[in-house]
C-alpha cells in the first residue's frame, strides 16, 4: 500500500550513507554499553534492589538523553557524507492520506508483534536466566516521562538501527536480509541491562522492525509501532 502525496521512499541503500569509521565509533560505543550493563545487570539482580524514585526519574532522563544523542550522531555522520535526514527516515509526511496509510500499516504490525513478543515469553520461559526486576511507573510525573522515553526511543532507536546500522550493514554485506538481521542482534544486545533472556525477546522483535523497514523504505509506520508498544508494555497493560 502506497500514498502518492507522500514523500518519496529511498530505495534500499547499496551504499554506505556514512563512513565505516563513524560506524565504528558507534559499534564501539554499543560493545562499552553492552559489557557494563551486563555487569550491572548481575548486580541488580544479586542484590535483588528495586529503584527508588528518583533512581527512575533518572534513568529515564538518561534513556531519553541516548535516543536523542545517538541519533544526532548517526544525523552527523550522513551529514558529514553530504546526506540529509530524509537519507535516514526515508522521508516525512506531507498530507494527512499519508499519516492514515502508516497508521493503518503500524496497528496490525504492532499485533503482529504483540503475537511475536508472547510466543518469544512462552518458549523461553523455562530458560534459566536471570532478568532484572522491571518497576513500572507510578503516578503523573513517573507515567509522563515514561511516555516521553517511549516516544524517543520510538524516533530516536528507529533512526539508530533502522535508519543508519541497517542502511550500513546493507552497504557492507551487500544483503538486505542479512542487514536485517544483524541490527535486530544489535538491538537485542543493547538491551541487555535487562538480562539475557530478555535480549533473546527482543532481539527477533528488533528484526521484525527492520523487515517492517524493508518493505516499506521509511521509518515512519515503526516509529509509530514502536512508540506505541513501549507505551503499552512499559504502563498501560500493567494497569
Amino acid at each position: 500500500m502506497t500514498d502518492p502525496n507522500s514523500s518519496p521512499a529511498a530505495p534500499p541503500s547499496r551504499h554506505f550513507i556514512a563512513s565505516p569509521w563513524h560506524t565504528l565509533s558507534i559499534l564501539l560505543f554499543f560493545a562499552f554499553m553492552v559489557f557494563s550493563d551486563a555487569h550491572h545487570a548481575q548486580t541488580v539482580v544479586s542484590s535483588g534492589a528495586v529503584p527508588s524514585h528518583a533512581a527512575l526519574l533518572r534513568g529515564y532522563f538518561l534513556s531519553i538523553f541516548f535516543a536523542c544523542g545517538m541519533s544526532y550522531w548517526c544525523w552527523v555522520g550522513v551529514h558529514w557524507k553530504g546526506g540529509k535526514l530524509r537519507d535516514l527516515t526515508g522521508g516525512r509526511w506531507t498530507s494527512w492520506q499519508g499519516v492514515v496509510t502508516d497508521l493503518a500499516i503500524a496497528i496490525p504490525f504492532w499485533v503482529l508483534w504483540e503475537l511475536t513478543a508472547r510466543l518469544m515469553h512462552l518458549l523461553l520461559n523455562r530458560v534459566a536466566a536471570p532478568t532484572t526486576p522491571y518497576q513500572p511507573p507510578v503516578g503523573l510525573q513517573e507515567i509522563s516521562l515514561w511516555i516521553m522515553v517511549s516516544v524517543a526511543a520510538g524516533i530516536g532507536e528507529e533512526i539508530i538501527f533502522r535508519g543508519y546500522l541497517q542502511q550500513q550493514f546493507h552497504a557492507a554485506t551487500r544483503s538486505l536480509s542479512a542487514a536485517v538481521l544483524l541490527q535486530g542482534l544489535l538491538f537485542g544486545l543493547i538491551h541487555t541491562y535487562q538480562g539475557w533472556k530478555q535480549v533473546m525477546i527482543i532481539a527477533p522483535l528488533g528484526i521484525l522492525y527492520g523487515a517492517l523497514v524493508a518493505w516499506r523504505r521509511n521509518l515512519r509506520a515503526s516509529m509509530i509501532a514502536h512508540a506505541w508498544s513501549d507505551i503499552f508494555e512499559g504502563w498501560l497493560h500493567l494497569l
